[in-house]
């Protein structure tokens, strides 16, 4: 991929697309797939915020049945079965344990109906074009099978539990970076580290932005017969530039915190509710847990949004509220944590824990702005539908591209895999020369294209060799660098790699990681301290 603000070209796109979280990607890739010529711009990473600050879940949302929304969760079942299909290296079933008790919203008599529902709604879900992402029925199990499962469920007073199945996206950011690279393959243009600064208007129509290459520093126009903006939770401020007025409309933002701690559990994602109420998730990742997420409202600039210790040290007393004496998490115990802000719609609930995650999708016609299409809310799970239906609103408005979609039909760029375990097998018999883990690791992550990882570390055997649990090595970086538009520390520690998301991963390993980057690059001493200065940021727990 390169980045296509760099060349000083002079086409006029029939779809411009501001932001690359989930949401910009899918429509990209949406709109490419009809035949649209497509621009995305992101003005950081691809997946840099909202995309990356996820549970790692690709669900229905079982609590939404409690506010009825059973449109949203039958939307989110079939589009958790499309994914399994069109991604699946990168999708996977995980069960689940809810724990039961005798009175409360947590009663089987409240769990067991909306269980059923649920499985009624995804009544397709044995439809998987691989049969081992076929997902079982839920079942009921006994007090005793749950403490033998999982010991970190608290016994008392607990009668039981459902056990049932939804799915996990192990690396939500590569598949973010797949919708990205199958809208390329179609002919999609994109660039990351470009900021719209101002759009191009006349008469009332919007016709293109105005766009700094923050890496270059410069800028350049880009012009276009339809702009979506796929902000997320700074969907109002793109639109308070191209309106040119301050809160010319406003977006509700929900922060969501996540923590990586030691295992807590074993190979079941346990559904916890903590003493004031709150609902979050003990998650199995990569030899940790995975513990998310805080759900509060967020007043203020996104951009100046961070995690604070005084936050971690809050969710840590719900947490703690919940979890059995001899499994406590003290601050120490915290190995990583990520979060980041999630867009509401504006007239859904005072308490944005109990919000939807419906999407709107407005034409700013109305608001004087021709040629301008918004996209607000939403969900990871639901992005490629959103989509589908914003391509189709342009199909309709503007007459271009094909009324047809089969986004949900097509394997993703890198994800052509009829059977993820033959594939597996296969890659681990083929490879012998490297560990399994590495293998298993690297054919998941990069599915198809795990072997253009694998020729840079033949060619240069000092990348070779594993670096952390999960067999993760230095090819990874260069192939980050040289094939997926990395150019930062982060880029390439959180986004492209999984060789940050677990936590800081040592002064050697980030010595490393950042020399192959300077040498890629051209970093001079005082970038590459910068970029360690910013990495080390990110990757520590806040004090």
């Amino acid at each position: 991929m390169k980045r296509f603000i760099e060349e000083n070209n002079q086409k006029v796109y029939d779809v411009i697309i501001i932001g690359g979280g989930i949401t910009g990607a899918s429509v990209a890739y949406e709109a490419a797939s009809r035949g649209f010529s497509v621009a995305l711009l992101e003005k950081n990473d691809f997946s840099a915020a909202t995309s990356a600050a996820t549970s790692k879940l690709i669900h229905g949302g079982l609590r939404y049945l409690a506010n009825f929304e059973f449109g949203l969760v039958r939307e989110s079942l079939k589009e958790r079965r499309i994914l399994e299909n069109i991604a699946p290296n990168l999708v996977y079933p995980i069960p689940f344990i809810i724990p039961l008790y005798n009175t409360g919203a947590r009663s089987k008599w409240i769990i067991e109906p909306g269980m059923i529902i649920y499985d009624l709604l995804s009544y397709d879900k044995g439809f998987t074009w691989d049969d081992s992402k076929k997902i079982p029925w839920h079942k009921y199990i006994s007090r005793k099978k749950v403490q033998e499962l999982e010991s970190v469920v608290k016994p008392d007073g607990m009668t039981g539990a459902i056990l049932y199945s939804d799915c996990t996206s192990i690396i939500p950011e590569r598949l973010t970076l797949a919708f990205i690279k199958s809208a390329v393959k179609l002919g999609a243009e994109v660039a990351n580290y470009a900021k719209v600064v101002d759009f191009l208007r006349s008469n009332g129509t919007v016709e293109g932005v105005v766009v700094q290459d923050l890496l270059l520093d410069q800028t350049s126009n880009v012009r276009g017969k339809l702009i979506i903006n796929c902000g997320g939770p700074w969907a109002d401020l793109i639109l308070d530039v191209a309106t040119g007025k301050q809160n010319s409309q406003n977006i509700r933002r929900s922060e969501g915190i996540h923590l990586i701690t030691r295992p807590l559990v074993n190979h079941h994602c346990v559904g916890m509710l903590s003493p004031s109420g709150r609902h979050f998730n003990i998650i199995p990742w990569r030899g940790h847990s995975l513990i998310g997420t805080t759900d509060r409202e967020y007043i203020g600039d996104p951009d100046a949004y961070e995690i604070t210790r005084e936050k971690v040290e809050e969710f840590l007393v719900e947490v703690n509220g919940a979890l059995n004496e001899k499994d406590q998490i003290a601050y120490s115990d915290v190995l990583f944590t990520y979060g980041g802000l999630r867009p509401l719609v504006e007239d859904q609930t005072k308490e944005v824990y109990k919000s939807s995650r419906k999407y709107e999708i407005y034409d700013n016609e109305k608001d004087g702005l021709k040629g301008l299409i918004t996209v607000e809310g939403g969900k990871y799970t639901t992005s490629r539908s959103l989509a589908e239906n914003v391509v189709r609103m342009a199909v309709k408005k503007f007459g271009m591209g094909s009324y047809k979609s089969i986004t949900a039909k097509k394997y993703l760029a890198g994800s052509e895999i009829k059977s993820i375990n033959s594939f597996i097998g296969s890659a681990i018999f083929e490879n012998e020369d490297f560990s399994e883990i590495t293998i298993d690791y690297l054919a998941r992550v990069y599915g198809t294209e795990f072997t253009q990882v694998l020729k840079i570390a033949r060619n240069q055997p000092e990348y070779a060799a594993p670096i952390n649990a999960d067999g993760e090595i230095l090819a990874q970086v260069v192939f980050a660098i040289r094939n997926e538009m990395a150019r930062t520390l982060t880029d390439i520690l959180l986004r492209r790699t999984g060789i940050g998301t677990l936590g800081h991963p040592g002064e050697e390993v980030l010595q490393k990681v950042t020399e192959i980057a300077a040498k890629e690059l051209d970093w001079d001493k005082t970038r590459m301290d910068q970029e360690w200065k910013t990495a080390n940021k990110a990757l520590n727990v806040p004090q």
